[in-house]
């Protein structure tokens, strides 16, 4: 990667008349985005790993992955596959839980719109959930489970595993800054889209990002040094200068703490995001992500002291746009159809993920009555979005060959999907043992559509030349990602729902959910105890004090209260502004859960603990639970 000289991009003011209607059309019709959005979930349902939920839809696929974790004596237990193949790999996961967070807060009013936004709650939560588990300590980040080499020898379904589930993991003698950036960013993303559906679980998250981000910052490597079994597979070629402007970004944005606003400002020459301008964004390099987010700040007054360094950051965004619309000093590659392209193995994760950062900078654009001046011309937030819309109808279909890189998506769409749980018979039809390497002989090899349609999943795409061979030996071109669908279902909401009217520059408020679409895995109902309807009641009080060195201690008994008419199950708590001990709870992590002698509270049923700390009550709430 090389560094590109700095384009100062000028942006004009443009009257308020010509954004209500001439900037952006009320909504597109070409393709049925929502049918397309509506898709893309069903694909992380085919991606999840651990024990599935009574709400899944995707029915071949069955519960896999369930000792993960136990050789090292922690639960991992959870999370998402990757692409095709049978390892959890940290880096990948958290960039798609960033993007999927990030593609919520953008857009969940047009993903509530078409129905889906409980949908895109969920798939998100799979994937944090299995981030808190990742982080037992707060120096200590697991980030893959199997390793890529025993995974790639062997062809068979999830449920049918034999290959190692060995789990790798970061710490202070292991650094690695680039999983945990990403990492803490996940966190710190997802932690807002939970802020008004699950307050515990939202501060439960903020605070494994709090912890996650010091880790990062203060024991500095790539984490492909000490995780080497990764290196073949997702190497951080970028390093994780990148990531730790990123994780500040996302905690900034999280928390409006001045902190990681001056972290942005006083690091951003030294890690890079006033100077690299590039070409790319993606899992490895985040530069113009981190630049989009902070030109976002810009626009909206939030510079400061630090709007010299931020004006930086916005010129490398801008080269960036500029370069995918072959309108800068160095130009994206495109295919003779119109298609981005970057590499020969998985394009479509750059399509993605540019498309969407396209996406939201023109909402950016439009809500601060600008335009932006490329080196050829000036450009219009309209032709940005239009643009970014040609990326996603070429994806559904519109291209040389018409055929749909979206599974199930059209008529003429992959039908041999590098895949091993697509290509393989469900044990649900055939729970046959598929060995390790008879997967190969009987069903990697056959030359016939798979038995079980990955539907929503993008695969990798064509070549430079628009040419496209559906084979699954073709992993180039027939593998798909999660990263690659992740940017992707932000993009799809947007075509779909128009422009939402709000200005994108504030803090965007999600809509309210409706509770008959977000079905908590393995729960009949999961609520905050900060939602008015829930069955948890928590009450505490301070029972005695005391003064110990001139310092005065408090006690503090809790009463937890099952009001429903079922077994409360599973409770697990998270405890804020704690400084003492606790008793009566079984602690793990950042989190509290039921004593060991009690399994479930029945209806009616009471449980107390008590805490001692020298200061005012904790604030107590429920992260999740069960009712059985």
């Amino acid at each position: 990667m090389a560094k590109s000289v700095s384009i100062s991009c000028i942006l004009l003011i443009i009257p308020l008349f010509l954004l209500a209607g001439a900037i952006f059309p009320s909504a597109f019709a070409a393709h049925d985005y929502a049918q397309a959005l509506t898709k893309s979930f069903l694909f992380f349902e085919a991606q999840r790993s651990g024990y599935l939920p009574r709400n899944q839809r995707v029915q071949w696929r069955g519960n896999s992955g369930l000792n993960d974790g136990k050789l090292s004596g922690v639960d991992l237990v959870g999370g998402y596959y990757d692409a095709g193949d049978n390892v959890k790999f940290g880096l990948p996961m958290a960039f798609t839980v960033t993007m999927m967070s990030w593609s919520i807060i953008e857009y969940g009013s047009q993903m509530a719109a078409a129905g889906e936004l409980g949908n895109a709650i969920d798939a998100v939560k799979w994937g944090t959930d299995y981030l808190i588990k990742a982080h037992p300590h707060p120096y200590v980040l697991y980030g893959e489970v199997g390793d890529g080499d025993t995974d790639h020898f062997c062809w068979q379904r999830p449920e049918d595993m034999t290959t190692s589930r060995g789990a790798y993991r970061i710490d202070p003698g292991n650094p690695g800054s680039d999983l945990a950036g990403e990492t803490a960013a996940a966190m710190a993303a997802a932690s807002i889209v939970f802020r008004r559906y699950n307050p515990g679980y939202s501060a439960e998250l903020l605070n494994h990002a709090y912890q996650i981000f010091e880790f990062a910052d203060k024991f500095r490597g790539k984490y492909d040094s000490s995780i080497t079994v990764v290196q073949k597979y997702y190497r951080s070629v970028s390093g994780y200068a990148d990531e730790l402007l990123w994780a500040a970004a996302w905690l900034y944005k999280a928390t409006n703490n001045q902190y990681y606003l001056s972290y942005l400002g006083y690091n951003g020459d030294s890690l890079g995001g006033t100077a690299w301008a590039v070409t790319e964004f993606g899992w490895d390099v985040k530069y113009a992500g981190v630049q989009t987010m902070v030109a976002q700040l810009l626009m909206n007054g939030q510079g400061g002291r630090y709007a010299v360094v931020f004006d930086k950051y916005q010129e490398k965004a801008e080269s960036f746009m500029c370069s995918c619309l072959g309108k800068g000093t160095q130009n994206a590659q495109r295919t003779p159809g119109g298609l981005i392209y970057r590499q020969r193995w998985n394009n479509m994760q750059f399509v993605t993920s540019a498309s969407f950062l396209m996406t939201v900078y023109s909402d950016y654009l439009a809500s601060a009555r600008k335009y932006l001046r490329c080196a050829s011309e000036v450009v219009s937030p309209a032709e940005l979005l239009n643009f970014a819309k040609s990326q996603v109808d070429y994806i559904l279909g519109d291209n040389p060959r018409a055929t749909s890189y979206m599974v199930g998506y059209g008529n003429n769409y992959p039908r041999q999907v590098h895949h091993r749980g697509s290509s393989i018979i469900s044990y649900k039809v055939d729970p046959s043992f598929v060995s390790c390497r008879g997967g190969y002989a009987t069903w990697y090899s056959r030359k016939a559509s798979d038995p079980n349609v990955l539907t929503g999943a993008i695969v990798g795409g064509p070549d430079a030349y628009d040419n496209f061979a559906d084979e699954r030996n073709n992993y180039e071109q027939t593998e798909p990602a999660t990263y690659n669908s992740a940017p992707l279902i932000g993009v799809l909401a947007r075509l779909h729902g128009g422009y939402s009217g709000f200005n994108q520059l504030l803090p965007v408020e999600l809509p309210q959910l409706k509770q008959s679409n977000y079905v908590e895995p393995k729960s009949d109902t999961n609520h905050s105890s900060d939602s008015g309807s829930t069955p948890v009641d928590i009450f505490q009080k301070m029972t005695s004090s005391w003064v110990y060195k001139g310092k005065t201690y408090y006690k503090y008994t809790a009463k937890i209260t099952n009001k429903s008419s079922k077994n409360l199950s599973n409770l697990k708590l998270y405890i804020s502004k704690l400084y003492g001990p606790v008793w009566g709870l079984t602690k793990s992590g950042d989190s509290f859960f039921f004593p060991s002698w009690i399994s479930s509270l029945p209806a009616g049923n009471s449980l107390e603990f008590v805490y001692i700390h020298s200061a005012s009550p904790a604030g107590i709430s429920v992260s999740s639970y069960n009712l059985v």
